[in-house]
Parts: C-alpha cells; sequence; structure tokens
C-alpha cells in the first residue's frame, strides 16, 4: 500500500488548568491515504473537533499537543511555526466548518472571498482568479455562478452557503480537508447533496477526507473507513462496513443498536446508559468500562491499547487472548446500581 498522505502517531492534547492537566485527547493514531474518506465519529466530548483543529494547526490556547507527531506527505507540520502552518493551511489543508458563516466575512462578497484566497495560494492574475472562482462555484452546485459571485453570504440559503464554504476549502487544490460536521445545520436532502460533493471530490480530484461528525448515517454513506471515539481515545478503526456490520467494542455494539432500523417496530430503541466522563474524571483503566455491558475486572484496572483483529482494530480486553472467555454480562439494574 502506498504511503498514507496523513499520519497521526500518538497524538496527546493537553489543557493545563489551575486544578491540574487534563487530557482531551490521549495516545491517537490513524493514517488517512489519498483520495480516502476517514469517518471520526463519537459523542460530544469524545475528542474528534480538537483532533481536526490540532491536524490544521488551530487549536486555541491554552490547548496544547503535548506528544505524538502529526505528518502530512511524510513532513512534520506539528513542530512548524505558525507563519510556516500558516502556508500550509489552505494550499495542502482545507477546512469545511459546521457553521458556514463563522467561515465566511459577511461584509465581503463570495467572490471578492474566493479572489483574495486563490490569490493568496497561486500567482494567478486578479482577472484569472475571478476566472478560477467562477469555476469553483460552478463545480460545488451553485447556480448562475458568474451572477452569484458577486452576492453576499447573507444572500445564500444555508446549503448554498456550505457549498461556498466547500470552494474556499478547494481553492488551492489541497491534498487533505479537514470536515468538521458540515452538515450538521442542514435539512436531510442537503445534507445528500453536500455528502455527494464531497464523495465526488474524493473520487475525481483524489483528495483526502477527514470527517468528524457524531451521525453514523453520515459516515456509512461517505466514508471508507472509520475510527470510533470515545473519552479521547479510538476505541475502534476499521472499513466501515465491517464496524457497522460487525462492532466489536462494546461502545460501537451501542452506538449500532441506538440506531432505528427500518421494517422493524420496536416499542423503545436500545440505548447507552450513563453519560461519557468528564476529562476530570476519567476512571481509571478502561474509561468505558462503567457504561459497559461485558465489563470484568482487568477493566477497572488496566487501560487497553488498540488490539488487532484482523480486519480492524479494538481497544477492548475482551480481545486479549490472556482474558478471552473472562467478559461477563452487566445488567442494565446492575448498571445504573
Amino acid at each position: 500500500m502506498a504511503d498514507p498522505l496523513l499520519s497521526v502517531r500518538n497524538l496527546r492534547i493537553e489543557f493545563p488548568t489551575r486544578r491540574g492537566t487534563l487530557v482531551a485527547v490521549d495516545d491517537i493514531s490513524f493514517d488517512i491515504h489519498q483520495g480516502e474518506v476517514l469517518g471520526v465519529v463519537g459523542e460530544s466530548g469524545a475528542g474528534k473537533s480538537l483532533t481536526g483543529t490540532s491536524i490544521i494547526g488551530l487549536l486555541e490556547p491554552p490547548g496544547r499537543i503535548a506528544g505524538g507527531e502529526i505528518r502530512l506527505e511524510g513532513e512534520r507540520i506539528d513542530t512548524l511555526s505558525y507563519e510556516k502552518m500558516r502556508r500550509i493551511r489552505g494550499k495542502k489543508i482545507g477546512a469545511i466548518f459546521q457553521d458556514p458563516l463563522t467561515s465566511l466575512n459577511p461584509l465581503y462578497t463570495v467572490g471578492r472571498q474566493l479572489v483574495e484566497t486563490i490569490q493568496t495560494h497561486t500567482d494567478m492574475t486578479p482577472t484569472k482568479a475571478r476566472e478560477r472562482a467562477v469555476e469553483l462555484l460552478h463545480e460545488v452546485g451553485i447556480p448562475a455562478a458568474d451572477r452569484r459571485i458577486d452576492s453576499y453570504p447573507h444572500q445564500f440559503s444555508g446549503g448554498m452557503r456550505q457549498r461556498v464554504v466547500i470552494a474556499l476549502a478547494l481553492c488551492a487544490n489541497p491534498k487533505l480537508i479537514i470536515a468538521d460536521e458540515p452538515t450538521t445545520a442542514l435539512d436531510v436532502s442537503i445534507q445528500a447533496q453536500i455528502l455527494a460533493l464531497i464523495k465526488k471530490l474524493c473520487r475525481e480530484h483524489g483528495t483526502a477526507v477527514m470527517l468528524v461528525t457524531h451521525d453514523m448515517g453520515v459516515i456509512a454513506e461517505t466514508a471508507h473507513r472509520v475510527a470510533v471515539m470515545y473519552a479521547g481515545r479510538i476505541a475502534e478503526l476499521g472499513p466501515v462496513r465491517d464496524v457497522i456490520k460487525h462492532p466489536k467494542h462494546p461502545y460501537t455494539v451501542g452506538l449500532m443498536g441506538s440506531i432505528p432500523s427500518i421494517g422493524h417496530d420496536l416499542e423503545r430503541l436500545a440505548q447507552i446508559q450513563g453519560s461519557m466522563p468528564r476529562l476530570t474524571d476519567i476512571p481509571p483503566g478502561c474509561a468505558y468500562n462503567p457504561r459497559c455491558p461485558k465489563v470484568f475486572d482487568r477493566c477497572f484496572v488496566d487501560r487497553p491499547d488498540p488490539i488487532d483483529l484482523g480486519d480492524h482494530l479494538a481497544a477492548c480486553w475482551l480481545y486479549d487472548r490472556a482474558d478471552a472467555g473472562l467478559g461477563s454480562e452487566r445488567t442494565p439494574e446492575a448498571m445504573t446500581a
């Protein structure tokens, strides 16, 4: 297999506070290859967005990368100066955020913002840059792009604004796009259009995408592989079809069980008891142990690293040979006791 476009190894993100140092992302590793969509899914607070912002160099203080490394095309980028990272951001790495209004300047036309971004990262003349901007708007599905280019962000609908943000992310033909909840604020029909557009970019341009979301439906529709995060760590990582059809980690099993199935009448959906621990209250051992229906003694003491299961990885002691078969079912009553 070719070398990965993006390689993250043992990434650790900390937030120093007066009460001590909080670990928000704890020793995670993954790769993304050219033309691949890696979905990153999990509950709010799992560390998904922090991972994305650290890759593009927009981690806000006091947050800091305290360990590990991030490499893009073999070059380490987590140690670059702000100015050097600024030149990479936009040219090699694009970003699509949840709310397009936070990415667009309401005082400038979308055309001016596109042209300025293109000229920042290329040697195009203003005329050529405007032509390129019109091409980008047309490519992302903006009708009458040659006229709409002079419109302001507020003159576009939510879905159209998100398309403009995608056009901005594509201005310099980046190798990698970090898409952080790009469809959350959109209705279902517009979501489908945006997801189809992201897949088209991967197919036609070879762009790699890290798709951060809490929606497994979005992951199933778009991603090639999926990383399930819990309490700052990767609980499971593998091909999207395998993880959805045959989840290994109890947390992933719970996520899959909570999704309603068409054609099956259920009085009540399955649910995962409890909630994700706060950063100040992560339990020893496996962070999922207070909620896990298959917990056993070792889960309270040792923290599992991802275990190779052949087709994918799962950070669960159930798959450690020394403890195979030692899991014990925990009833819902016992979990809430």
